[in-house]
């Protein structure tokens, strides 16, 4: 049972947060009317893009860090409760169908389990024990990324996902709102975007969310980069799934190649829709098996397969 006593200490804990803090000036603002409360959101969202710019630098870091790591085999963990935990499962879901990574490569964890995504689970964000079972669950590696989220930076669920994942040799990365955060402090890389005050006070799936989702987005897409999931810009490891995705396939082939409709069936054909495949059979004159076998050996980077292939 929670005593009145921590509760105090909480809330005197919760008021030294930026993302807590109350706006006088927004006090009646449910008295506004509605396209002068959207032109006051649409002002308070126009101010993430440069939060998180001011932080770019340890992104990159974090994320050079992530990159090799995952070469080597590991994986890329995300943690957190309530809506940031729920944005760590979005993005890693996100990640096979963008880059035919497999489901447990990029993994999104949080507070309560999957049922958490719709329902929120009482308690759950305040263990610190139940990040290290779910992680423990994972068999955590020294190979693997663990990037705990929390826009407070105070989660205790965020932390100890961090510590635990230090404590086994783990990178670790912190993502808050907050300066000076103990989630910060917890990680090898401590990012922290300052948003500031929100419109609805303490709503931190406002600025903060979305200051949580660009850095996410970051954070897979640019790793994935760097892994080779991309030729240029375009998405040549996607997962033909549905037929958008299809012809998504067909259209980066013909971007990549610039070969004809009827080449470029040949050459999916021929390597069993793996876009990668298509287009070096295509740009390097090589046949489906060939394209497979320099592709595993360059470990997936096309334009090393491709050189490989024009100097075969």
């Amino acid at each position: 049972m929670t005593s009145t006593h921590d509760f105090s200490e909480l809330r005197a804990q919760l008021a030294t947060l930026t993302t807590e803090a109350f706006r006088p000036e927004l006090a009646e603002i449910d008295q506004f009317p509605t396209l002068e409360i959207a032109r006051i959101m649409n002002g308070e969202d126009e101010t993430v893009p440069a939060a998180v710019a001011a932080q770019l630098p340890r992104i990159a870091a974090a994320i050079d860090g992530t990159a090799e790591r995952m070469s080597r085999g590991g994986r890329l963990i995300y943690a957190g409760a309530g809506t940031a935990g729920r944005l760590g499962v979005l993005d890693a879901s996100e990640c096979p169908p963008t880059f035919n990574t497999d489901p447990d490569e990029v993994v999104g964890l949080i507070a309560g389990g999957p049922s958490a995504m719709v329902k929120s689970v009482e308690g759950a964000e305040d263990s610190k024990e139940l990040a290290a079972a779910d992680l423990d669950a994972l068999e955590l590696t020294a190979d693997d990324t663990v990037v705990g989220i929390s826009a407070s930076g105070r989660t205790p669920y965020a932390i100890g996902a961090v510590e635990h994942a230090r404590a086994r040799g783990a990178l670790t990365i912190g993502l808050s709102c907050n300066t000076d955060s103990a989630l910060g402090a917890a990680a090898d890389h401590g990012i922290e975007v300052v948003v500031g005050p929100e419109l609805l006070t303490g709503s931190t799936r406002l600025k903060a969310g979305t200051a949580q989702k660009l850095v996410l987005n970051m954070i897979s897409t640019i790793t994935m980069i760097r892994l080779g999931k991309t030729y240029g810009n375009l998405m040549v490891d996607v997962r033909a799934s549905n037929e958008k995705l299809r012809a998504r396939s067909r259209r980066i082939v013909a971007l990549a190649t610039g070969a004809s409709d009827e080449e470029i069936e040949a050459a999916l054909a021929a390597t069993g829709g793996e876009v990668k495949n298509a287009i070096l059979t295509i740009l390097g004159s090589v046949d489906g098996p060939t394209a497979a076998d320099l592709l595993t050996k360059s470990h997936g980077h096309l334009r090393a397969a491709l050189q490989s292939a024009r100097t075969h």
